[in-house]
């Protein structure tokens, strides 16, 4: 197994470490003039609410008990007109709120979608499916309460809670005071409720993180397939059912922390009109200046205002305390290093001629250099040519066909396309000038002509037809029900291997090429289907620079070089005669292929 095999883990990182709030603040930025309109909105309807109680009180001292009808019935609609502009308020800045809050999970999305496009192949060996998954769907989707609704929640809380304090300090101070003392407890209490909470939060995602990657892997098409033919079916969902038992252990863990401590803040709000009443009534009683019925009423009104902000901005912290831990996740994979970049003024192509040589290459899958997978490899192939790269398994064959079209990079020496780097290649020009056609074959589940036109977006039905043709996969398209607009299925299950590899070598074919790497593209087919889909590879090497990587030696007996790798050096090269002249690796090679042909031949009889 290469290194890079191994599974993909985040860079440790202290699970108490605050993330970088301004990073998140900056997210925001684009949409700061909608923002700063929805402060306004939330700040008008903050202050109008506030006005409500001040109309009560006037109604109570003043209307009511002087009888002034008019003014009760202009109090009274002042009253109804508060509570519609405060709903009318209210329902524009969630709209744009909501808006912009999805928009900046939209930015999220796509940045880490980039990111992702952008890493090494590398990378993808080592991460699992699933992890990627959960990491764009779950956490991103995790924070989408906070997002959307946080900013708003903010400034609408605190204009409240500031407006409300104004207001009730001008009604009666003392009683003020009364009504703040326990404020600074309930923050401290929501504080350690946040950092429990957010602990949790980490937990919960990488489980479900882990669950999806199962789902992933068992339940695709292969993974299918795998199960059913091992019997462990059974087994798979047992081990599905324990992961889904831990998570929901951290669901409810993650809801019921704090709960009792957040509740208590809540039992004692509500008990504060209680403990107003008392205070005002023992302050009258003792001499102290009477407190009107309107005042009293005003204050208590003022003060059950006050408590709904103050309980939603200290969940509000808790809630973005949690979030905290999603955007840590996330962030983790947009401050991932990119190991392939594109230099800062790429080399541009026409179209290459297809020239290619490996000059004096090493490789290595670990960073630090050791140990080297390829040693030293001197390879041209020129313009037109054909080059057969053969060896056992592990030997490095796949590994040099990947550092032409850049899926890794050279850890010493260059390769190069016309005697220009790879590295200084466009990423547009170094696509459109190598092609590879692999063993496992990847189709989407899209239609036959959709899969193909991938290659190229703008081909007409037309290419279409005459790339199919020349792979010689059109009869058989043409006799599918619906055609090209034949839905493949996932992963091309309703095409057998023959037909997949000849869809994806008429894919190439759209694309056009100067430079062709197979990779060992008929290794799983048997001999005869082998026989169909060499046909329709020679049609797409002709006039092409073919790197061939050949578990079946006689796909490459015409090769213009033969080049036999051992632990990732040459050990041999040259013409399939010279080769064989030499009764060295390469002739035992061939003498193990053709004994495997012949028990192959044998069943087949």
């Amino acid at each position: 197994m290469h290194p890079d095999k191994t599974r993909w883990t985040p860079p440790p990182k202290d699970p108490d470490t605050p993330t970088d709030v301004r990073r998140i603040v900056r997210l925001f930025r684009p949409y700061r003039g909608k923002l700063a309109f929805v402060g306004v909105l939330v700040a008008l309807s903050s202050l109008v609410s506030v006005a409500s109680p001040f109309l009560l009180k006037a109604i109570l001292d003043t209307a009511i008990p002087q009888g002034r009808t008019g003014l009760l019935s202009l109090l009274a609609l002042g009253m109804i007109a508060t509570a519609v502009v405060t709903s009318v308020f209210g329902v524009l800045q969630t709209l744009i709120s909501t808006t912009v809050g999805q928009r900046v999970m939209h930015d999220l999305r796509t940045s880490v979608y980039e990111q992702l496009q952008r890493m090494s192949l590398a990378f993808f060996t080592r991460t699992r499916t699933g992890e990627v998954q959960s990491r764009i769907a779950n956490d991103i989707g995790g924070m989408q309460a906070t997002v959307t609704s946080t900013a708003t929640s903010l400034v609408s809380n605190l204009t409240a809670v500031i407006a409300s304090v104004v207001a009730m300090l001008a009604l009666d101070w003392r009683l003020t005071i009364v009504s703040l003392l326990l404020l600074p407890v309930f923050v401290w209490i929501s504080r350690r409720v946040g950092r429990e909470r957010k602990k949790i939060t980490t937990q919960r995602q990488k489980q479900m993180a882990s669950m999806s990657a199962i789902v992933t892997e068992s339940l695709s098409v292969s993974g299918i397939l795998l199960g059913r033919t091992m019997g462990r079916s059974d087994s798979l969902t047992r081990s599905f059912s324990t992961e889904s038992e831990q998570l929901v252990d951290l669901e409810v863990r993650s809801n019921m922390a704090g709960r009792w401590r957040m509740s208590t803040i809540g039992i004692v709000m509500a008990a504060m009109p209680a403990l107003l009443y008392w205070a005002a009534g023992l302050t009258m009683s003792n001499g102290g200046p009477a407190i009107s019925i309107g005042t009293l009423v005003a204050f208590v009104s003022l003060q059950q205002g006050l408590f709904r902000p103050t309980v939603s901005l200290l969940s509000t912290g808790v809630q973005v305390q949690t979030s905290l831990a999603l955007f840590q996740r996330i962030f983790e994979y947009l401050d991932l290093p990119v190991d392939i970049t594109e230099r800062a003024d790429p080399v541009r192509m026409d179209r290459a001629r297809g020239d290619v040589r490996f000059e004096n290459v090493d490789f290595s899958y670990d960073p630090s250099g050791a140990p080297r997978t390829l040693h030293g490899i001197d390879l041209a192939v020129p313009a037109g040519g054909s080059l057969a790269i053969v060896g056992s398994t592990g030997s490095g064959k796949s590994t040099l066909s990947y550092l032409v079209p850049r899926l890794y990079d050279v850890t010493g020496g260059r390769v190069t396309i016309d005697d220009v780097d790879v590295r200084d290649l466009a990423f547009d020009t170094l696509a459109e000038s190598v092609g590879v056609v692999a063993q496992e074959t990847y189709l989407f589940h899209a239609s036959v002509a959709e899969n193909l036109r991938f290659a190229k977006p703008d081909a007409t039905d037309e290419d279409i037809v005459a790339a199919a043709k020349a792979a010689q996969i059109h009869d058989h398209i043409a006799g599918l029900p619906d055609g090209y607009d034949t839905l493949v299925g996932e992963r091309g299950y309703r095409f057998s291997g023959g037909e997949k590899q000849r869809l994806a070598i008429a894919r190439t074919i759209l694309r056009d090429p100067p430079v062709l790497i197979l990779d060992e593209a008929t290794s799983a087919l048997d001999t005869r289907t082998e026989q169909a889909v060499q046909e329709a590879i020679d049609a797409l090497s002709a006039g092409r620079t073919t790197i061939t990587i050949a578990h079946r030696l006689s796909t490459v007996r015409d090769a213009d070089e033969i080049v036999v790798l051992d632990a990732g050096r040459i050990a041999e090269r040259g013409t399939h005669d010279e080769l064989l002249a030499r009764d060295g690796r390469y002739a035992a090679l061939v003498r193990r292929d053709e004994r495997l042909s012949t028990a192959e031949f044998a069943k087949t009889a």
